[in-house]
């Protein structure tokens, strides 16, 4: 019987999705500077692996005509309530030792907008059972709330995880911590699961761990951290630190973490908003780092850069992204090879 694994970010992709953004209500601001942010994306990550985008047809009239000069991206119809698919996409599992035949599967967990806060959600619900059909992926279905961007995986077994927002009455009434991750590893694969807490200032996923914890390899995180203690992430931020230095991973490693700073008080007209450099994507051969005009950006992308030597590291200015209180890896969703 084949057994299969959550890979990794940085493992072979066949194709990285992005959803159209077209709900103007998700950003603060002016909606104009949104799609041209998603087709620089779209158009950096196809020089690097194919890009499939979705949405309705109406909404795909605009990226099909933006975007006809690129080879390298098509169109799939699957309506969508809003364009975070790293959220409602399905988080897809590769076999642990690949055997003629084997392909991948997609989990397609529930989708309930982070708790129901922004409705409404029923075509979003159905995205990532819309791209399972259309690859031919066998599609598991746990019938539990998840999203994509609250889980982080080293490839090896270990999954990193906020409690905050995993384990939450308004996304899975009464299911505890315990429940909770026996969910994660019956349909994950995972054999450790790592709860961190925490969030930040203005981020409505109540604290996805992509803006705080990624591996960037089996045994190795890089980390938030806020030194300007005037900022409301600083104290939340140092308890993360302290607490992933003292996990263990799957096979018996302690952690070994490394601090990345994130901006300090970043604001649009008043609001914080959740500025993160850790929101990067990996694709084939490419990392593409969120930057914010700020003097955390330089020393982010360089530790992100001597963590993934060979590949190109390319910053992207994420000022309108953030409008949305997401960044790149919030609108993106790796298909494995």
């Amino acid at each position: 019987m084949t057994t299969f694994r959550l890979p990794a970010e940085w493992e072979p992709h066949a194709a990285t999705w992005i959803a159209w953004p077209h709900r103007q209500a998700t950003f603060l601001g002016p909606f104009a500077a949104i799609p041209p942010a998603y087709e620089r994306l779209a158009r950096l990550v196809a020089g690097h692996e194919p890009v499939r985008i979705v949405g309705s047809p109406d909404v795909l009239a605009a990226p099909r005509e933006a975007l006809a000069d690129e080879p390298n991206v098509s169109f799939v119809e699957v309506p969508t309530n809003d364009s975070w698919i790293r959220d409602t996409g399905p988080v897809f599992l590769v076999p642990s030792e690949r055997a003629e035949g084997d392909r991948p599967r997609a989990v397609c967990w529930e989708w309930n907008a982070w708790g129901g806060k922004y409705p409404p959600w029923d075509a979003d619900a159905g995205v990532s059972r819309s791209i399972a059909r259309h690859l031919g992926l066998e599609a598991l279905e746990p019938r539990v709330v998840l999203e994509g961007g609250a889980i982080e995986t080293d490839g090896d077994g270990t999954l990193l995880a906020n409690e905050r927002c995993v384990v939450d009455p308004k996304r899975n009434p009464g299911l505890d911590r315990v429940a909770m991750e026996a969910a994660l590893h019956r349909w994950l694969g995972v054999d450790r699961v790592l709860w961190v807490g925490g969030d930040l200032a203005g981020d409505d996923t109540d604290g996805h761990i992509d803006q705080l914890a990624r591996f960037v390899a089996p045994g190795r995180v890089l980390a938030a951290r806020q030194p300007d203690r005037l900022d409301p992430n600083h104290a939340g931020l140092e308890a993360n630190l302290e607490l992933l230095r003292r996990h263990v991973d799957a096979r018996g490693r302690r952690l070994e973490v490394i601090p990345v700073d994130i901006p300090s008080r970043f604001t649009f007209e008043g609001t914080q908003l959740p500025a993160s450099h850790l929101n990067f994507y990996v694709a084939n051969g490419l990392v593409a780092v969120p930057v914010f005009g700020v003097p955390s950006d330089e020393p982010a992308l360089e530790a992100i850069a001597a963590c993934f030597p060979g590949r190109r590291i390319e910053p992207v200015d994420s000022h309108a992204l953030v409008r949305g209180r997401g960044a790149l890896h919030c609108v993106t969703r790796d298909q494995p090879a």
